[in-house]
């Protein structure tokens, strides 16, 4: 009789125990319970101590943390015909965790869905200048066009980053003809600018010098010594410009004037002027 007795408490106390586990859960700090009774959804519940009915109620947990979702590489074609693998990474955190139990399956499986065709679709239309250079702003409509399709989840995408892109061998070296041939058009462009310029002020300076023509013979002479700078030269200078030289004549020369550039014994170096003269 002992031992029937012992053996009844011994079962009631493995079912209390198993009751009790049963009924009772403890949420974490950044963990929520919705909890269904009979198939119903009755209250949001947590973080602590939470008491269930047994057999009755089913507690399904839902974490308020940042979720980091890596999206795989995708291939994706840009507007302007340009194969590219795209890698990025979604940030998102469930803010309503009855509606991300109720109203979907399974959160991070169809946000990943969502971000991969949001992602191939947002870049697929724009161009491959637009995807390197204007990475920010194509994050942002990322981010912007995913939040907008899992808002009724109770879900919300705070960050959408483009991690990688790849671009094909081929394609690198075109980009890199194109890149070179940009650099020899601003090349020319500045030289021309520089011409351009130089023109404008030798225009100043000629407006200068014309009142005064003794200042066009000085500027002749500094350029005759500039020139003659190299050892053993000789100059040959048209006969309409020796003739604004002072102290020369040029009637009557039967053959070009020519300047030489010697060294005397004494070892300074002069220009010496031969010609014809009447």
């Amino acid at each position: 009789m002992i031992t029937i007795v012992l053996v009844v408490l011994v079962v009631l106390l493995v079912c209390a125990v198993a009751l009790a586990s049963a009924s009772v859960r403890v949420l974490r700090e950044y963990e929520r319970g919705v909890v269904f009774r009979l198939g119903r959804v009755m209250d949001q519940r947590g973080p602590g101590l939470v008491l269930l009915i047994p057999a009755i109620d089913r507690l399904v947990r839902a974490t308020l943390r940042t979720v980091t979702l890596r999206i795989p590489a995708q291939e994706v074609i840009t507007r302007d015909n340009v194969p590219v693998r795209v890698t990025a990474v979604t940030y998102y955190r469930v803010i309503d965790p009855i509606r991300s139990v109720v109203e979907v399956e399974d959160v991070l499986s169809a946000t990943m869905q969502i971000a991969q065709t949001t992602l191939r679709s947002v870049l697929g239309k724009a161009e491959l200048d637009t995807l390197l250079a204007e990475r920010e702003r194509l994050n942002e409509s990322l981010q912007q066009i995913i939040d907008e399709q899992t808002e009724p989840w109770g879900v919300k995408v705070t960050i959408v980053e483009i991690k990688d892109v790849e671009i094909p061998e081929r394609m690198q070296h075109a980009l890199a003809r194109q890149a070179e041939a940009e650099r020899n058009r601003r090349a020319k462009v500045i030289n021309a600018e520089g011409e351009f310029q130089a023109a404008a002020k030798l225009a100043e300076a000629a407006a200068v010098i014309e009142p005064n023509p003794v200042t066009l013979q000085l500027r002749t002479l500094q350029a005759l010594t500039e020139m003659s700078a190299n050892q053993g030269s000789t100059i040959v200078f048209p006969l309409e410009l020796m003739r604004a030289l002072p102290g020369l004549s040029t009637n009557g020369v039967r053959a070009p004037l020519a300047l030489e550039r010697q060294t005397p014994a004494v070892g300074s170096d002069q220009l010496v002027l031969r010609g014809w003269a009447p």
